[in-house]
């Protein structure tokens, strides 16, 4: 059954979903229309978001990119709360597996098109078939041991996945802005092309897949997903349990250092 575009195209703070006469989605990651920064509500959103993108076979191939030039560039950590609380990262844990399956539940073939940062959350990209980058795109990790958190949920899975162990080892242990061109290099960017261009090659793409039978289509995303869906169901809820942990570890440890001043300074 079809699902009409009035159902769950506009349901999304962080999400502008189009999709064109063709069946092609395009999935803009947005905040108030700019860059999107990570927060509570798309970190929720975006689970049931994925889910209906994924049920509704009007879609019959998916762009994910990003407003204003980058993808997703940083998080609103004060929107989560007090991510030490278990009640807190319950949730968190559960959303961040469940956006993972549900994007590899995708049963068609999925692009991503990324223009300048990828810099939160490029798991969800490399859960595309092909990612086409512009010359001037660059991946980083700006959310996990840049900031005292373990990377558990699900960036190291996917990073292992396409571009292997010791290069996604090294990537997250010291992260820094990795050119579009040495990802490329890595096997994880497909294409990349100029600066503007990538959606616009993705929409070429997307043209050339629709050329293919649609069963034919659906079964070859089901086909060569299945791999790192496997690793994102083993994996990923374990690697959150350890994240979730670092989290409340680094939220002791700086309280204990606070402490201290605050004491003073009620002294003083």
């Amino acid at each position: 059954m079809q699902t009409a575009q009035a159902d769950y195209f506009t349901a999304y703070h962080n999400l502008k979903l189009t999709r064109d006469a063709d069946g092609v989605l395009v999935v803009e990651f947005h905040s108030n229309g700019g860059p999107c920064i990570m927060n509570a509500q798309g970190h929720t959103e975006f689970v049931d978001a994925f889910y209906r993108i994924g049920q509704d076979r009007a879609n019959k191939i998916v762009i994910l990119t990003g407003a204003g030039g980058d993808f997703i560039i940083d998080v609103d950590w004060s929107s989560f709360g007090d991510v030490s609380d278990p009640g807190v990262w319950s949730q968190v844990h559960d959303e961040g597996v469940q956006v993972l399956e549900n994007i590899a539940n995708i049963r068609v073939p999925v692009i991503a098109a990324i223009e300048g940062r990828a810099y939160v959350h490029s798991d969800y990209v490399l859960l595309a078939n092909v990612i086409v980058a512009g010359d001037g795109a660059t991946f980083q990790d700006v959310a996990h041991y840049a900031v005292g958190v373990a990377p558990g949920d699900g960036i190291f899975t996917t990073w292992s996945y396409r571009a292997g162990a010791g290069r996604a080892e090294a990537f997250l242990l010291n992260p820094q802005p990795l050119k579009a061109r040495t990802a490329q290099e890595w096997g994880v960017v497909a294409e990349v092309v100029p600066n503007g261009k990538t959606l616009a090659r993705a929409r070429e793409l997307a043209a050339l897949y629709l050329k293919a039978p649609e069963v034919t289509r659906r079964n070859t995303r089901v086909h060569f997903i299945q791999p790192l869906k496997e690793r994102v169901a083993r994996e990923v809820g374990y690697g959150l349990s350890l994240e979730g942990a670092s989290a409340a570890d680094l939220v002791k440890s700086m309280h204990s250092n606070t402490e201290p001043e605050a004491a003073t300074a009620g002294v003083a």
